[in-house]
């Protein structure tokens, strides 16, 4: 009987010693599980942060590109270029006299003041 309980103290302390090891593996799963949750969950918020701001650049890049292509329609017209013609670059049409109008005041000499030396007698 002795012998009978030996055996099954040993067993039961393998036993033990077995469940003690499958614990602490489960437990280091379960930590690195969390850990790459914790991870993943963290890299989709920022992730999503980063596509939101990339939305709003891609946005205003497409909306300055519409106002270009208007700009150049709108410089590309004959009109348009006759306009800035005359108005800038004082230009005229054919069988039109081009007459400028200076409005500017001619400016009064600056007067200057002269320094007389009070001579010694």
């Amino acid at each position: 009987m002795a012998e009978n309980k030996e055996e099954i103290a040993v067993s039961k302390s393998k036993t033990g010693f077995y469940y003690s090891f499958l614990t602490i593996v489960l437990l280091f799963c379960l930590i690195q599980i969390g850990f790459g949750a914790i991870l993943n969950i963290s890299k989709t918020i920022s992730y999503r942060g980063k596509i939101s701001v990339l939305t709003k650049i891609r946005d205003h890049a497409e909306a300055q590109n519409h106002d270009l292509k208007e700009d150049i329609k709108q410089f590309s017209s004959t009109q348009s270029l006759e306009g800035i013609a005359r108005n800038n670059l004082k230009m005229a049409g054919e069988d039109e006299v081009l007459i400028l109008i200076n409005n500017n005041q001619p400016q009064a000499p600056a007067k200057k003041k002269l320094k007389h030396k009070k001579r010694k007698k």
